[in-house]
């Protein structure tokens, strides 16, 4: 975790919005996030887009006993722990910070200039 002034923390939902075993996409600072309340309370964020083809991450499955997050469109999947690529291996998602404060579910969206959305890239793209 980085400190809290290389961060802007932005309101993205309460836990009345996201109960544990559930998740949410959402827009913050113009770009999609999934916000996932594992059980136990714990919360995680990532970058809201498949880094394959910008396919939104909320439209497909997250499997909270494999600790899984699955793309919709061609079922690309990434841990839950770190957003590392499981299928492929060869890709991540950026992990966003998220926390609590009382009810209110916040993300730390970097100040720093890092790219906050990663994609995958082929051979055509180089």
């Amino acid at each position: 975790m980085s400190d809290d002034s290389s961060v802007t923390w932005r309101q993205v939902a309460t836990l009345d919005d996201l109960w544990e075993g559930d998740f949410l996409g959402v827009e913050v600072e113009g770009e999609e996030v999934i916000v996932v309340h594992l059980p136990g309370g714990e919360l995680r964020c990532f970058q809201g887009m498949c880094p394959h083809q910008e396919i939104l991450l909320a439209d497909g499955k997250v499997d909270f006993e494999a600790g899984t997050i699955t793309c919709s469109a061609h079922e690309w999947e990434f841990s839950m722990d770190d957003g590392r690529g499981l299928n492929p291996r060869d890709c991540r998602l950026f992990r966003y910070e998220v926390k609590k404060d009382g009810e209110t579910i916040l993300v730390g969206v970097p100040q720093d200039g890092r790219l906050r959305r990663l994609r995958h890239k082929t051979e055509q793209d180089a």
